[in-house]
């Protein structure tokens, strides 16, 4: 009879809206192997599924373990979720819907699977591994194509009944702005996302105000990413650096309001956009959002930066997965 295998080892997947990225860890959550593959926005659900597993089992390869030493799977992802059913509702970015995701990994892989917000895992990565370590409350804030946003309170996510929340980038910074995606004006989102950044960012380089990102980019949106915007900058465009200080004030804006209902000490910043600049965006948000709270609060929290960076998803999801994972389908 074959020696059964301890079952120690983590994985955490962060399902992202371009990237599919699978770490392995073991049991002290040291990495073991990794797996990057880009998603395909044509490809249906079931297809998209395949690529899952696909990416699960080449990292696991990469990391010289078996699916039996499996302990359990972090899911993460962006889009609303059925966090009790382990259900991706939709992904307006991949035309997925009502996707099983826990059911079908469990089934196939035969170990705990849970399905967590991709912003909520980052955050609780933050707090376990990275920037904010140790710290009571830690608030989270990923601006990207949206603004994500998640808290860990006394080592648990803040989150609804079957839903995540902490949507910091719904909070209405400005009575009557721009529409936002969801439907209502004047949201944090409207204001200082990347795709927010990157219109203001298009008109100013068709207007001739930024010759430095015209060059480089031109006026399509797909093309003027964070680290274009970044060079833009340190090439001189003034005009680039006003929108993108712009938006990190109005992201200080809605941090403060984050502050004063839940103190947190900590305040993480991550995301591709805040590592292409994270000194502009960390002074910004930190100057702007002490300016606005109640007194007591000015000097109770700082903000910091991503420590771990692109990694910080998966690593929370994993690492989530590990305190929360109730027992999977027995063996057969």
């Amino acid at each position: 009879m074959a020696e059964q295998k301890e079952r120690n080892v983590w994985l955490g997947f962060d399902l992202g809206g371009t990237k599919m990225l699978a770490l392995v860890f073991n049991g002290k959550f040291d990495l073991l192997g990794e797996r990057r593959r880009k998603t395909r926005a044509a490809e249906g659900a079931e297809a998209g599924m395949d690529r899952i597993r696909e990416t699960i089992e080449q990292a696991l390869q990469e990391a010289h373990v078996s699916r039996d030493e499996l302990a359990g799977i972090g899911l993460a992802t962006p889009g609303p979720l059925d966090l009790e059913k382990g259900l991706l509702l939709e992904s307006p970015n991949m035309g997925w819907s009502r996707m099983p995701l826990r059911k079908t990994l469990e089934k196939d892989f035969n170990c705990p699977v849970v399905v967590i917000n991709d912003v909520d895992a980052g955050t609780y990565g933050e707090y376990r591994f990275g920037a904010a370590q140790n710290a009571r409350c830690v608030v989270g804030v990923f601006p990207g194509t949206g603004i994500g946003g998640g808290c860990i309170y006394e080592g648990k996510i803040i989150r609804g009944k079957a839903n995540s929340c902490f949507e910091i980038g719904h909070i209405q910074v400005l009575s009557g702005g721009p529409r936002c995606g969801c439907g209502q004006h004047g949201c944090l989102e409207a204001v200082a996302s990347r795709l927010a950044i990157a219109a203001a960012a298009a008109a100013a380089a068709y207007r001739g105000e930024a010759p430095n990102l015209l060059k480089e980019a031109g006026t399509d949106l797909a093309n003027i990413r964070s680290s274009a915007l970044a060079r833009a900058i340190a090439a001189g465009d003034k005009v680039v650096e006003q929108i993108v200080t712009d938006a990190a004030r109005w992201l200080g804006v809605g941090v403060a309001a984050v502050v004063n209902l839940v103190a947190p000490d900590v305040v993480v910043l991550g995301g591709g956009l805040v590592e292409a600049m994270p000194a502009l965006f960390r002074n910004e948000v930190r100057d702007v959002a002490r300016g606005r709270v109640m007194p007591a609060f000015q000097a109770a929290f700082e903000v910091v930066v991503s420590k771990l960076g692109d990694n910080a998803t998966a690593t929370g999801a994993a690492a989530w997965a590990g305190e929360t994972a109730r027992p999977g389908p027995k063996e057969q």
